[in-house]
């Protein structure tokens, strides 16, 4: 049975074409989770409780992720998702906030900053999914398969079919190209993952998303602006290499780095209670 953080799933609908799926729990200042591409809100099973201990906690779906809706006609690159994180602080009118974004998350987590700088109180941005150079190219570097699979998804009629024939154990091998231990992905949770692929339309988002790869790297245009304090958590067996990593830190006027160890990319599954640590630490008045 696939556990999950505690309190049932609400939907937010924000407009008539948005609408998130999203979690609450613990009470407490604010804290936004953001999850990585093909992924969801459960993707922070392990950690949301931890954090929920002191904190009002908050993970979403991201449009066209998990079980929120999707709409067919949206584009599903950075402004697109930036503009949904915005939307949905806006409408629970969320201050003082704690943003924590993994992935494209973590990319979203610093976009988001800069354009509520009135809202944000601290960003954690964690394996930041901001280096860009080819379509999918995070997803590539974890191994040869993810490469192949992922390189393929862009080539017309060929990238449809190579979607549609995805399954558990396909998608395991590449997700497990972002482990420094790939036992250590859930089965139940990799399940979770291949049952809302099914859903109708879910593929095809997916593939938009890769296809806004470029807008990734542009977001970077944006960390100047950033006011709040930022932590910057990489996993030393992250697909970024050391000089994206210094790049982005170099970008933002306020950040420090910090680097878990034995850890890949998913490091809220691979490394939850560090992770905690980290952020809680972080978190605590001086």
């Amino acid at each position: 049975m696939l556990s999950v953080i505690e309190a049932k799933p609400s939907l937010l609908k924000i407009s008539d074409k948005l609408s998130v799926r999203f979690q609450k729990t613990g009470s407490g200042p604010p804290l936004l989770l953001i999850h990585t591409i093909r992924t969801q809100l459960e993707y922070f099973r392990a950690l949301a409780p931890l954090l929920a201990r002191s904190h009002t906690v908050y993970a979403i779906d991201l449009p066209g992720h998990g079980h929120s809706p999707i709409d067919p006609g949206a584009s599903f690159d950075e402004p697109y998702f930036r503009r949904a994180v915005i939307s949905f602080i806006e409408e629970l009118d969320l201050s003082n906030l704690t943003l924590v974004g993994e992935s494209i998350g973590g990319a979203l987590a610093l976009t988001v900053a800069a354009s509520l700088p009135q809202r944000v109180k601290r960003v954690f941005a964690i394996n930041s999914y901001d280096y860009e150079t080819r379509y999918g190219d995070g997803l590539r570097r974890g191994n040869w398969l993810a490469n192949f699979i992922i390189g393929s998804l862009q080539i017309p009629v060929l990238g449809a079919i190579n979607a549609s024939l995805e399954n558990k154990i396909v998608l395991g091998k590449i997700m497990g190209g972002g482990y420094h231990d790939p036992r250590k992905l859930p089965a139940d949770l990799l399940a979770e993952f291949g049952e809302v692929a099914r859903r109708p339309g879910y593929k095809r988002a997916a593939r938009k998303v890769l296809a806004g790869w470029r807008s990734w790297s542009k977001a970077r245009d944006y960390y100047y602006q950033i006011s709040a304090p930022v932590t910057l958590v990489y996993g030393d067996s992250d697909w970024s290499r050391p000089d994206e990593r210094e790049r982005t830190h170099s970008l933002i006027p306020a950040s420090q780095m910090v680097t878990l160890k034995n850890t890949g990319h998913f490091s809220t599954v691979e490394n939850p209670s560090e992770l905690a640590r980290v952020i809680l630490e972080t978190e605590r008045p001086q």
